[in-house]
């Protein structure tokens, strides 16, 4: 007998009796209860937040800044009133601590006392963050606690963007007033800048005036330096003129006081002995002269004479006969006589001849003591009044020599201070020249610095904005919540049910199978009496699963669809791939059966286990331990969800036709080791007529 009709057979048998009938309707419901049922139950719990009850407790008493009142905590408290986040309750703070604890809310939220002062400190000095405070009670719900966690972060985002407004307006206000004061103090530089130009040519003429008072004062002070000089030699040498002039006048006064009588009562006879000195001088002068001009005559005819009177004495007395003649003696002494004549008259000529220089000078002196003989004889009658003005104006002179040593010494002592002072101003006018040199560098600097500062002020003030109220609206929006989520969704799923289905859907499935082989023999009997080949009747036990695998298939996916909600993205592909991965299901459940009989059952559920935990159908299985990762690539479950979550919600089918691929080779695979236990099965044993344990 062929294995359809074989299956048809055994699906016939249900249509026997009631029961039989009960059964295979509750062979078809009974997916339903894990799909239809679960996935309604978590269908969409975050749109029903609205029914958790939420404690509210709001203790803020307000504050004020800037003569404004500010009521932070109210406001949020009607916003989270209005929203209906949840089922918000406003109760007092010992009423929520009560109402968490004994599961009346599951959390509370609650707006503390300095709240508002809290937020309205971001515009002072010393800002402080507000912060909510949340109680939660795990022993409540786990999961309430955790969407709080979102929800209640959405919250404080929304209030800190709220307080983030009003801090930013201020800021921003803040931006037009700092512009608006560094355009004047720009104006107000390029003023500076102006006047520290014109200080700057101040400064330079400064400092080339105090150059050329710096030579002159270094030429006053060496002038200076040499009138004192010279003033201290007029000291000294006017001191001098003054003692040598007290010294004359005490000499002329006491000559006056000895020779003044003595010339007042001799007048006549000094000018007759001046006069008779005078005209001595005249005859010694006349009677040199005549001296000079006879002298070589005289020594000529002396020595003339001489000679005449040896030729005289040598005639007569030179003779040795006779007797003496006593006139000899006499002539030998005029000879000797006229000898000595001659030799003084030579020394004379000699003498003139040798000193006319001398006797030029001599005549010269006795020209002047002739001249000044005939003077003093010419005033000897005026002599003792002379003498009387004389003696006066040495007196005066005395006097007048004083007076001009203390002067000088007065000028020495002066020009010694105006040296000490032309120093101190040289080196004084030295400074200021330095002074004035650094001042004129600091000045340019100054001016350089000024116009750079005028420049960046300007620049400044064009880079510091001027926002408008609008412009602060937009941007203190964008501020206080710079950061926006721009969540793409390639493939959407609308909610929390279309988003578990992938998992619960595969789910239901296997538990399907799993109950179909609890009511239909995983190997026909009737074929393994006749003997029929072994794949025959795997094929015998496996097509009327399938068969309520496909009805099951049916049925779950109508009532997901049409009664829950659920939308599929490719309708036709999911349910033709549910119908293989029923017939995959069903052929691994038939050959646990097949192979270990009773206890296969056992590891049906538990392959159950493994496959839930391992699939990733919650959570990503990278977030599972290690165990459930290495699992993962090696069960079918896994492979499923991953394909009904492209087709359910979209996206590439790749993940698909792997799948199908994968489950193919599953059923294949399970089809043959089923065949090859019911090649088992033909043979009896003693294991087989008294197994050890029997379900």
């Amino acid at each position: 007998m062929r294995s359809p009709r074989l299956a048809a057979l055994e699906l016939r048998r249900f249509a026997r009796g009631r029961l039989p009938r009960a059964a295979l309707v509750a062979l078809l419901v009974l997916p339903l209860l894990y799909g239809a049922l679960y996935l309604w139950s978590f269908w969409d719990p975050y749109g029903r937040l609205d029914r958790v009850p939420v404690a509210l407790v709001d203790e803020d008493r307000g504050a004020t800044a800037d003569g404004k009142r500010i009521t932070a905590g109210s406001d949020l408290t009607e916003n989270l009133l209005k929203s209906e986040t949840f089922d918000w309750h406003r109760v007092s703070a010992e009423q929520a601590r009560e109402g968490v604890e004994d599961g009346t809310y599951y959390l509370s939220l609650t707006v503390p006392a300095d709240f508002s002062r809290r937020i309205a400190s971001s515009a002072g000095g010393s800002p402080e963050t507000g912060a909510l405070q949340v109680r939660t009670n795990d022993a409540n719900n786990y999961i309430v606690g955790q969407i709080s966690k979102t929800v209640f972060s959405e919250v404080r985002s929304a209030a800190s963007a709220k307080a983030s407004r009003s801090f930013l307006d201020k800021i921003f206000v803040s931006f037009s007033d700092i512009h608006g004061k560094t355009v004047q103090a720009a104006q107000g530089a390029d003023r500076l800048t102006g006047g520290i130009g014109k200080a700057e040519k101040g400064s330079e003429d400064l400092a080339d005036g105090l150059a050329e008072a710096k030579q002159g004062s270094g030429k006053l002070a060496k002038g200076l330096t040499k009138l004192d000089s010279g003033a201290g030699e007029l000291r000294d040498g006017s001191r001098q003129v003054a003692d040598g002039t007290q010294t004359l006048a005490d000499r002329v006064n006491a000559v006056d006081g000895t020779v003044g009588p003595f010339i007042r009562d001799n007048e006549k006879t000094i000018g007759d002995s001046a006069r008779l000195v005078a005209d001595s001088a005249g005859t010694v002068r006349d009677n040199l002269a005549t001296l000079v001009e006879h002298a070589p005559a005289a020594d000529k005819g002396a020595h003339a004479a001489a000679e005449v009177l040896d030729g005289v004495y040598t005639r007569r007395c030179a003779q040795p006969a006779g007797p003496p003649d006593p006139a000899c003696a006499d002539l030998k002494k005029a000879k000797t006589a006229a000898a000595d004549v001659a030799a003084v008259a030579d020394d004379v000529d000699t003498l003139i001849a040798d000193n006319s220089a001398d006797l030029k000078k001599l005549d010269a002196n006795l020209a002047a003591l002739q001249k000044q003989a005939r003077a003093l004889a010419d005033r000897s009658p005026h002599l003792s009044e002379d003498l009387t003005d004389a003696v006066k104006k040495v007196n005066e002179l005395n006097a007048g020599a004083g007076k001009v040593a203390a002067g000088a010494k007065e000028l020495h002592t002066g020009l010694g201070t105006a040296k000490s002072g032309a120093d101190t101003l040289d080196k004084g006018v030295g400074k200021l020249k330095t002074g004035a040199d650094d001042l004129q560098g600091g000045m340019y600097k100054l001016s350089d610095g000024s116009g750079k500062l005028a420049g960046g002020l300007h620049q400044g003030a064009g880079q510091i904005p001027d926002y408008g109220k609008k412009d602060r609206d937009r941007r203190t929006g964008v501020m206080s919540d710079p950061v926006q989520l721009a969540s793409h969704d390639l493939h959407h799923a609308p909610n929390y049910g279309t988003g578990f289905a992938p998992y619960f859907i595969p789910l239901s499935l296997w538990v399907g199978a799993m109950v179909a082989y609890m009511l239909i023999p995983a190997m026909n009997r009737r074929a393994l009496a006749a003997g029929a080949p072994p794949w025959r009747i795997a094929l015998a036990g496996w097509l009327p699963v399938v068969a309520v695998g496909v009805l099951q298939t049916a049925a779950l996916m109508a009532v997901l669809h049409w009664a829950i909600g659920l939308d599929m993205t490719r309708a036709g592909g999911t349910i033709a791939f549910l119908f293989l991965v029923a017939a995959c299901f069903g052929a691994i459940v038939q050959w646990l059966n097949a192979r270990f009989g009773p206890a296969g059952r056992i590891l049906v559920l538990a392959l159950l286990m493994l496959q839930l935990t391992s699939a990733g159908g919650t959570y990503p299985v990278q977030t599972s331990p290690g165990f459930f990762s290495t699992l993962h690539p090696f069960l079918p479950m896994s492979y499923v969800v991953d394909a009904l979550r492209r087709l359910i919600t979209g996206g590439g089918l790749g993940p698909v036709w792997t799948a199908c691929a994968v489950l193919a080779g599953f059923t294949a695979a399970a089809l043959a080791l089923t065949a090859l236990a019911a090649r088992r099965r033909q043979v009896w044993t003693l294991d087989r007529l008294h197994p050890e344990l029997s379900l």
